[in-house]
């Protein structure tokens, strides 16, 4: 029999946050090790539980959720996306511009599997959400990845961004705030990418996914700014968020993409769309029903993101101990539920940062992500996930810089 191989289309694809490293992770498990798992934000294993209001809406709607809905989402749903929208400026958002996904992961496949023609290039951060950087490879398309500005708290640089605009350039991604850095853009950024597209007839294609975490304090007041308040009427622009995150529901898979600007030069683009929607049947029904009880009344979140909150509290200890090891510099995130620092190369000459950190997983049974894996140029930084409370971060920094002790040059 000849060998049964995978497909030519994965040759290129990458998602690091649960390759060879959580392989080795399970490895470990197996033999009796307890690993400490800082790869992934998954707030539940950490003690963060969904609002009692959505778990009750889901129980109440579970009778009525057997069948398929509607394949772009129930109604309830998208009116109450919309009107969420509405209620932040984008008063032109309607319930037919709307579509639910089982998580912004699968809409972010969907999208540009409708998008992407072979060749396309579509312009993606880095570091980025590396979900972005496989799917549009496995759409056929070239991902050319513009830098961050680590000296100027990892916001894009407009400069790189537009020296890298071809004529195959087709689409522009933004994730805002930033997966894996924290950053929050300013709206001068998240104008000054509006104004890119609009000069180059580009799509803008918008992960919001962390709207809601930002960590205002007396200091820093982030506000975030949605990339379709800029595009406007004349820059097509895709924004993508959903309920994983500020409501502590990834399991759930309750996502949503919302359309905005020239929607009728789209029609065509948009009937893809939905011809996907439709092929894959439907979101998961009663996730969905949690999305309307989610976006109204009091939000939970508030609790979490203040000084004496866990994500706030969480979020500035690691970025505090991190930056008093020897050798660590790591720039303060103001959003999201990630550090990513950088290591010093002339401390740390780390040559392969995936070895770096499955050597560390072996040595202090801790799970972090190499900087690569997020499609970062240099193997000098890790990211590291915030959600344990304050205790276990301490220990788990601690213990990293033990580690890092033994690195050194």
């Amino acid at each position: 029999m000849r060998r049964i191989t995978q497909s030519r289309k994965l040759h290129q694809v990458r998602y690091d946050v649960r390759g060879p490293i959580l392989v080795e992770a399970q490895k470990l498990e197996a033999e009796g090790h307890k690993i400490l798992k800082l790869n992934i934000g998954n707030p539940q294993p950490f003690g963060f539980e969904a609002p009692q209001a959505i778990l009750q809406d889901m129980v109440h709607h579970l009778p009525n959720s057997q069948g398929y809905s509607d394949s772009r989402g129930i109604y309830s749903a998208r009116t109450a996306v919309a009107h969420y929208y509405q209620s932040r400026g984008l008063t032109d958002t309607h319930v037919d511009d709307v579509f639910i996904g089982n998580g912004v992961s699968e809409l972010i496949s969907m999208v540009l599997t409708a998008f992407v023609d072979d060749g396309n290039e579509i312009l993606v951060p880095a570091p980025d959400y590396p979900l972005w950087t496989g799917a549009v490879t496995l759409a056929g398309g070239t991902p050319v990845h513009y830098r961050c500005d680590e000296s100027n708290g990892w916001n894009p640089d407009l400069a790189d961004i537009e020296s890298k605009i071809t004529e195959n350039t087709h689409a522009l991604v933004v994730i805002n705030p930033n997966n894996p850095t924290g950053a929050v853009y300013s709206d001068d950024i998240v104008r000054g990418m509006a104004d890119i597209a609009r000069r180059h007839n580009l799509v803008l294609m918008s992960d919001e996914i962390y709207e809601k975490i930002l960590f205002a304090d007396d200091v820093n007041q982030p506000v975030h700014h949605h990339t379709a308040t800029f595009a406007g009427d004349d820059v097509l622009c895709l924004t993508f968020s959903g309920l994983s995150k500020a409501y502590r529901v990834c399991g759930y898979r309750a996502g949503w993409v919302m359309v905005s600007g020239p929607k009728e030069l789209a029609t065509d683009f948009l009937e893809g769309l939905t011809l996907l929607a439709n092929m894959r049947m439907c979101a998961n029904v009663p996730g969905q029903h949690a999305i309307q009880t989610a976006l109204g009344g009091y939000q939970s979140i508030e609790e979490y993101i203040h000084p004496g909150g866990r994500f706030y509290e969480q979020s500035k200890t690691a970025w505090r101990l991190l930056n008093e090891i020897p050798g660590v510099s790591c720039v303060e995130p103001h959003g999201a539920l990630y550090c990513f620092p950088r290591l010093d190369p002339d401390v740390y000459p780390i040559e392969d940062d995936q070895a770096f950190v499955i050597d560390l997983l072996r040595s202090k049974k801790i799970l972090v992500t190499h900087g690569t894996g997020f499609n970062w140029f240099e193997p000098d930084h890790f990211r590291l996930v915030t959600l344990p409370d304050v205790e276990v971060l301490t220990e788990a920094i601690g213990r990293i810089a033990d580690f890092l002790e033994t690195q050194r040059a």
